[in-house]
């Protein structure tokens, strides 16, 4: 009997381990299903043969669901076919008036194109010190040694709307809800320096911001948390605006603890910034910082202001999931195509493009291009073929390599409210490729991650 028993067991052993792939992804999505944990979820995974597109396992492919910042890679493979891997913007720096004795009699002019790295410290030679100091280079070459005029910032290479609809009130004062403007500065982004009390409940007191931000007002309803309880602080501001307010709470136990907020007018703080440099080096001006939304320019261009590459800019952009670069990107596209560089454009822009390519536009309800709405839904069947797509084209190593490493899968993750997504590439022990997408949307996420679970699913692709 004993013998009898052992046989069966290894028979079982043998026939478990020789599983198809398919059904190997069936019983751990089943398995899934049946946990407490997603009683009320649904679960998409959409897996081809990346060589041959044959289909290895699909389950609810064709299920509209919240990608969150997976669905960047819409935006991103477009970007790479309508731009190029190596577009730059170019911000062009220009006068108007005349110069006489080293005195600018007019003004200084900025005509924002969308650059979205423009003051960023992601590159030396786009953070805030380089560019000012370029800018007065340029200056320093026309014998400019003082202006007696204003500084003139301009925002209308995209539309006045900085931010695309579907946004969340809850997500457009901080950092990763900050707008995309014609002119971007310092990716739209400053912190809010705080110092918590020691105990919950206390005060917290603001101390400052980084970078300054002139005619600024936050009303301060911040409350100290436990010790380690992390960031629960949460700063609401408007674009435009220069009153808001910060709630939630902050651990104690730190001496200074940083929220990021979003800056509700980029330009304007280019100009205070670039105005108080020239200012501490010696260039006297008499005028004002204006920001307006015409792109007229009468002046001569004396120098550009050149971002990245796209294809290194695509790098933080998938790597970081950094949303500004996003939004700038489909406006980029929907100003080239359409002339006005507005998120509605852009949007209509990337349907186009994924329809005619065998992407249904229903398949692809967005709202922006990098995934923070919470009204998006797409398909892991579009995601599989938009990732496909990209397989055949002669930049899809320069997007490959900007697909960030997880669990040693090569993939595009998303994070959003009861949303957690994944998409990628994984060759497999034998040699075999894989693409695909996974979603799921309304899970139980008190109950903890599921992120080891999805792993764990896809790691029967090794």
């Amino acid at each position: 009997m004993k013998r009898i028993s052992t046989f069966f067991l290894f028979c079982g052993i043998i026939t478990a381990k020789a599983q198809t792939i398919p059904q190997q992804l069936a019983n751990a999505i089943q398995k899934m299903e049946q946990h407490p944990q997603f009683a009320h979820a649904t679960i998409s995974l959409y897996v081809v043969e990346s060589n041959t597109n044959k289909i290895i396992y699909a389950h609810n492919e064709q299920t509209g669901l919240a990608p969150a910042s997976t669905q960047k890679i819409f935006t991103s493979i477009a970007a790479y076919e309508l731009l190029g891997k190596g577009y730059a913007y170019n911000t062009p720096v220009s006068f108007t008036g005349n110069i006489n004795n080293g005195v600018l009699h007019g003004n200084l002019m900025l005509k924002g194109m969308g650059d979205p790295t423009l003051g960023s410290w992601r590159y030396p030679q786009t953070n805030r010190e380089a560019i000012v100091a370029l800018i007065k280079t340029y200056l320093a070459r026309q014998n400019i040694r003082q202006i007696d005029g204003d500084i003139i910032i301009s925002n209308g290479s995209f539309a006045y709307q900085p931010l695309p609809g579907g946004w969340i009130w809850d997500d457009i004062g901080n950092y990763y809800g900050a707008g995309s403007y014609g002119f971007n500065w310092n990716e739209n982004q400053y912190d809010l320096l705080l110092q918590p009390g020691k105990k919950v409940g206390d005060v917290v007191a603001i101390t400052g911001t980084n970078p300054a931000v002139a005619n600024f007002t936050i009303n301060n309803h911040l409350s100290t948390g436990k010790a380690g309880s992390g960031d629960h602080g949460y700063i609401y501001l408007a674009p435009y605006t220069n009153t808001g307010f910060v709630t939630g709470t902050v651990p104690a136990g730190v001496v200074q603890f940083t929220l990021s907020g979003a800056l509700p007018n980029p330009a304007l703080q280019a100009g205070n910034e670039l105005k108080e440099y020239f200012i501490a080096h010696n260039m006297p001006i008499t005028g004002n910082v204006q920001v307006v939304n015409s792109t007229d320019s009468t002046g001569p261009n004396i120098g550009y202001l050149t971002s990245p590459r796209l294809d290194s800019m695509m790098y933080f952009f998938l790597q970081k999931s950094i949303n500004l670069y996003g939004e700038a990107f489909i406006k980029t596209m929907a100003a080239q195509q359409t002339g006005e560089g507005s998120t509605e454009n852009g949007v209509k822009l990337l349907q186009n493009f994924w329809q005619a390519r065998g992407i249904d536009a229903y398949a692809l309800h967005m709202q922006d291009g990098c995934g923070l709405s919470p009204q998006n839904r797409v398909t892991t069947y579009a995601m599989v073929s938009a990732m496909q797509y990209a397989r055949n084209k002669d930049w899809f190593n320069s997007f490959y390599a900007a697909l960030p490493l997880y669990n040693g899968t090569k993939m595009k993750s998303g994070t959003i409210g009861g949303a957690k997504a994944f998409t990628g590439y994984q060759t497999a022990k034998n040699g075999t490729v894989y693409t695909f997408a996974f979603i799921i949307n309304n899970y139980n996420d008190a109950a903890g991650s599921v992120v080891p679970q999805m792993f764990k699913v896809l790691d029967i692709l090794k």
